[in-house]
C-alpha cells in the first residue's frame, strides 16, 4: 500500500480535462498519493476550447473531478483559479460552492514564511492570448498537432530500440529561440507585475513549464501541466517550496 504524502499545499494548472491528452489517470493516482490543507487549481483545468472542437470526456476525467469534490467536502480547501481555456467560468466568479470549494479569475496565498504570492492562470500577461485570440488558439491546433506526432516519433523510437519516451513538442517548446523567449519575457512580465502590487512571489501556469526561481527579488513558481510534464508545485509542511514531478516518482 503506497504511504500518504502529506503538505500545506498543492498547486496545479493545465490538465485539460477534455482533451486525449490529458493524463488525468495519472493525476488521480498523485491525488491519492498526496493530502493537503490546501487544493489550488491554478487554470486550465477543463479544456473549453477543446470541447467546443470535439467533445473527449474519458472516464478518468470524471474520477478527477469527482476526487477533488471528495477532497472538499472532507477537510481540504479547494481554490479555482479560472485560466483561458477555462474562461467560460470568469463571467460568474466568484463562485463559493459550500464552505470548503471556491472559483476566483485570481487568489492571494500566504505562505508559512509570510511570504504573499498572488496565484494566476497567467493568461492576462500573455500578449498573444489578450490581443490576438485567433493566433493563441491557432497556436493550440498546432500543439494538439505535436502532441500527436509524440505518438508517431515514440512509436518508430521504439521499432529502432529506443525505449525512453522523447517529446517532439517539449522539444520545440524548449529548443526554438521565439519560443524560448516567449517564455522569458512571460516571466519577466508576471515578475514585474508581482513587485509592483508588492507581492513577494507569483504562483502561475499557462506555459506548461514548471519552475522554481527567483526573477529580479521575486519568488516564481509555475507549476507546469498535466499533458506531458505532470508535475505539480508544492509547500510542505515546513514551509518548503518543491516542484514533484510524478512521472519520476
Amino acid at each position: 500500500m503506497t504511504q500518504t504524502t502529506k503538505v500545506r499545499s498543492i498547486f496545479i494548472s493545465d490538465v485539460h480535462l477534455g482533451t486525449k491528452f490529458s493524463k488525468a489517470s495519472q493525476l488521480l493516482e498523485f491525488l491519492r498519493d498526496y493530502e493537503s490543507e490546501n487544493l489550488y487549481l491554478v487554470g486550465d483545468i477543463i479544456d473549453g476550447w477543446a470541447i467546443k472542437r470535439k467533445f473527449v470526456w474519458e472516464q478518468s476525467h470524471s474520477d478527477v473531478i469527482q476526487k477533488i469534490l471528495r477532497k472538499a467536502r472532507k477537510s481540504t480547501n479547494v481554490y479555482f483559479i479560472a485560466g483561458n481555456h477555462d474562461e467560460f467560468l470568469r463571467p460568474f466568479v466568484p463562485i463559493i460552492l459550500g464552505d470548503r470549494l471556491k472559483i476566483e479569475s485570481e487568489m492571494e496565498y500566504i505562505d508559512l514564511n509570510n511570504n504573499k504570492f498572488l496565484v494566476t492562470h497567467g493568461d492576462f500577461f500573455d500578449s498573444i492570448t489578450m490581443t490576438k485570440k485567433w493566433l493563441a488558439v491557432l497556436g493550440d491546433y498546432g500543439y494538439d498537432l505535436l502532441l500527436h506526432l509524440n505518438g508517431v516519433v515514440n512509436f518508430a523510437r521504439k521499432v529502432f530500440g529506443y525505449k525512453k519516451y522523447w517529446s517532439l513538442s517539449k522539444y520545440a517548446k524548449d529548443s526554438i529561440k521565439s519560443s524560448i523567449s516567449f517564455i522569458s519575457d512571460y516571466e519577466a512580465i508576471l515578475a514585474k507585475h508581482a513587485k509592483k502590487n508588492s507581492y513577494d512571489g507569483v504562483i502561475c501556469g499557462h506555459i506548461h513549464k514548471a519552475e522554481i526561481r527567483d526573477i529580479d527579488g521575486i519568488k516564481y513558481l509555475n507549476c507546469g501541466d498535466w499533458v506531458e510534464s505532470c508535475t505539480a508545485i508544492v509547500e510542505t509542511l515546513d514551509g518548503q517550496w518543491k516542484i514533484i514531478n510524478f512521472l519520476e516518482k
